[in-house]
Order: structure tokens, then sequence, then C-alpha cells
């Protein structure tokens, strides 16, 4: 049996783990396959894969692409979300600030460095034509580090995921002023090379696993009273959620795309050159 262990953000992006673990469909292929929640969020899961922690994480595209280029020793294998991810712009419910505008010299609470929330609101800068080099960070681990330093004036807005913060702005701890999309798809695996040279086949079946549950995952019943209570969010948000939220098919990353991506980036400041795209990928099914 090999032990694999596996990590993301306790979202309900990744409920189809949950599922295929439960249904202990790894076992059943001589897979140990593990979860790790990680709060902290990509640029936590990128440390971990790095000291080998977990074996596979699924990652938000730009904050993975960053660091294997920084020398994490892992691959891209596939997407996974291949639809944007919707980061919303939050205050807190007491703040001054009323419009995305008002934040242009305002502290940004982040998770950590290359974390989502950092290189988003870089993107979000760039979008409106800010400085870069001159937004201020606050470093604050977690969700819960940013409700705390929102509440508490330490930082002056978060970017987190829409329907994930979508209860905290409905009960008054945050107010929302806005919603930044990722321009490019935003989850996809990522595996150290380590365990892709030596468990190919394995990991293989892991994907092939994953994929077949996310390609019916909408057509379940009733999952989204599931998810709505797993996940305490409101039905109605979860189903708009799921209208707009499209899981890989099955088929592989390309080059084009890693290039593409990374032309963005390079255009948000987000990393400073493109590297190979084939360097940062290894596919499963070619």
């Amino acid at each position: 049996m090999l032990n694999l262990k596996v990590g993301g953000v306790p979202e309900h992006f990744n409920y189809p783990w949950y599922i295929t673990l439960k249904n202990k469909e790894y076992t059943k292929e001589g897979i140990n396959l593990r979860w790790q929640d990680f709060p902290g969020g990509t640029g936590a899961m990128c440390k971990a894969l790095r000291s080998g922690e977990i074996d596979i994480a699924i990652v938000l595209t730009e904050g993975i692409i960053k660091d294997i280029i920084n020398g994490n020793p892992s691959k891209i294998t596939q997407t996974y979300v291949k639809s944007p991810l919707i980061w919303g712009i939050h205050v807190g419910a007491k703040s001054k600030f009323k419009t995305i505008t008002d934040l242009e010299y305002a502290t940004v609470a982040i998770s950590r460095f290359g974390s989502g929330s950092h290189l988003m609101a870089i993107v979000n800068a760039h979008n409106n034509g800010w400085d870069i080099n001159k937004l201020q960070f606050k470093v604050v681990g977690n969700l819960q580090g940013g409700i705390d330093a929102l509440t508490n004036g330490e930082a002056d807005y978060f970017m987190w995921e829409h329907f994930t913060t979508k209860p905290l702005v409905d009960d008054g701890t945050f107010r929302r002023v806005g919603d930044c999309p990722t321009p490019w798809p935003c989850f996809v695996v990522a595996v150290r090379d380590e365990i892709l040279k030596n468990n190919f086949e394995e990991v293989k079946k892991v994907h092939d696993i994953i994929n077949n549950c996310t390609k019916d995952f909408k057509d379940f019943d009733n999952i989204d009273t599931v998810l709505a209570k797993r996940y305490e969010q409101q039905v109605n948000d979860i189903q708009e959620w799921l209208s707009l939220t499209e899981w890989n098919d099955g088929k592989p990353v390309t080059k084009n795309l890693i290039t593409r991506i990374q032309n963005k980036m390079v255009e948000f400041n987000v990393i400073e050159k493109k590297e190979n795209s084939g360097d940062l990928i290894r596919n499963m099914y070619i």
C-alpha cells in the first residue's frame, strides 16, 4: 500500500476529495491517500510540498507557477478547476473605505507572501492602475487572521474567495467593496518530482479517480444542500457558485496555457520573467 498525502484548502472546491476518500476509492487501488487541510492556502501548501510534508497539492495556479519558478521541486500535472476564482475584496464592517478606488494606499492583509491573497492584490492593483511598488502588506496567516486584522484595524482590506467569505459579509463582519476574478483557470494539481519519478502510475490513478468524481459532481443528488450545510453557506449562494464553477474534464495541461498565464503574470509584475513552460508541467495522459 503506497502512502500519499494530499493538501488543499478546506473549501467547497475540494469536496470531491472528501467523497472519493469516504468511498475508499484510493484504497481499492492500493493507495493509502490522506488529506490535510491548509487554511493558510497556497503559500502554506507550497512550503509543505518543498518540505515533503505533502506529496500532492490542490493549489492556486499563480502561486504554484511562481513557486516552481523559484525552485519548488514539483510539477503541475493538470488543471483542477478551469473556471476563474472570484476574489472578494473586503473591508471591515466599520471601515471608512467605500469603494475599491479608496484602497489605493491602504494596507492589504495577506495570508503570506506568495499566496493567492498576495498575488491577487497585485493583480487588483494593476487592474486599477495603482503603483504596485507602493502596496503595503500585513501578513495574517489565514482567513481568521484576516478577520482579526480588519476588525482590529491592523489592515484595511483583505482578498479571499467570494463564496467562502459570503457568510462573513452576511453577518456584518466584512463589507465587500468589489470582486477580482483570476484571469486564468484557478486551481491546478501539483505533485512533487520525487513522487512523479517513483510512483507515476499510482499518481495517475489518483488523477483518474478525482477526475471521474468531478465530471459528474454537479449532478449528485442534493449536492447544493449538502455543500451548504457542510460549509455553512446559503443554498442559493452554493447554487450560484456551482453555476460558475467548471472542473477539469481530464484534458492535459498544455504548454500554451502555462505560457499564456506566465505572460499575464509578467504583465502584472507577479513574476519577473517567463520560464520554459514545459519545465513547469508533467502531463499524466500523454
